[in-house]
């Protein structure tokens, strides 16, 4: 009788670990573009596609670190978009380059308006060539500096003719709005932002202004501000705080970052059904 409670007591706590569905786990791909090649990690649905896919687009802290070649935030990101369908790809605009997080240089090497957009184009012509991928349904995904480059890269003026098919929506989450909206900006594409009311990084009223004045010249661009959420709303797990004066460069130089529960679930919402248009 003992023994028979000890198997049924083995049986009842492997069956958790049995059933637990492993983490799904990035490939590194690497995609020729002029003097670099540029490093990317992609996450792809099970069986043979078309699958819709999005190019992601990591912020100022960069994509990986020595042990995780995805951060958290960006893997987070991807598990989720692979639950509906979609493949995942994720170029590396800072390792490709051996540099580290940018947040606090003030001399960049790579500017949202060269090298991350000329990536974002590189990204795109390779994943036309790959037989799995709907090359019609080909979106863009960015978090603060990645969306920054992301605001630049659907520019009616960035995009030629002879480059068919566009993408077909695009997602900016808190990028800084301030030199778009000082330079006219529109989209060729549907372009969503997403920001925190309160984000003291970047700027919610520049975004709003940009995304105000592009009606009526512009494909369809929306803004979502959340009033009490701040800068990395998104982000899982992340306590509200005020960034460090020692921050190793991950962070920018001033504000506050920390999830908003609601707004993360917002969002979460809204990026499904704007990439399903």
């Amino acid at each position: 009788m003992r023994l028979k409670s000890a198997l049924m007591l083995l049986t009842i706590s492997a069956a958790p670990l049995a059933a637990a569905t492993p983490l799904p786990v990035p490939h590194q791909v690497e995609i020729p573009e002029g003097n670099v090649t540029l490093h990317a990690q992609l996450y792809r649905p099970d069986g043979d596609g078309p699958f819709p896919t999005v190019i992601a687009l990591h912020s100022c802290d960069g994509l990986a670190t020595r042990s995780e070649p995805v951060l958290p935030r960006y893997r987070d990101w991807a598990e989720q978009l692979l639950t509906s369908g979609h493949a995942v790809l994720l170029p590396d605009s800072y390792g490709s380059r051996e540099l580290g997080p940018q947040c606090r240089v003030k001399e960049r090497q790579v500017q949202v308006r060269r090298e991350r957009v000329a990536d974002i184009s590189a990204a795109r012509q390779w994943l036309v060539q790959q037989k799995w991928v709907a090359k019609g349904r080909i979106s863009l995904v960015g978090w603060g500096n990645g969306a920054a480059a992301l605001l630049w890269a659907v520019r009616p003026q960035m995009w030629s003719r002879n480059s068919e098919p566009d993408f077909r929506s695009a997602v900016a989450f808190y990028p800084d709005c301030r030199s778009s909206f000082g330079l006219g900006w529109s989209a060729r594409v549907p372009t969503l932002v997403l920001i925190g009311g309160r984000d003291d990084v970047t700027s919610p009223s520049a975004c709003h202004q940009m995304v105000d004045a592009a009606r009526g010249r512009s494909a369809l661009a929306r803004i979502v501000v959340y009033p009490e959420a701040y800068h990395d709303f998104d982000r899982a797990n992340l306590p509200l705080h005020a960034i460090a004066v020692s921050s190793d460069g991950t962070e920018a130089e001033r504000g506050h970052v920390g999830t908003d529960a609601d707004a993360r679930k917002d969002a979460q919402r809204r990026v499904a059904e704007w990439l399903s248009r």
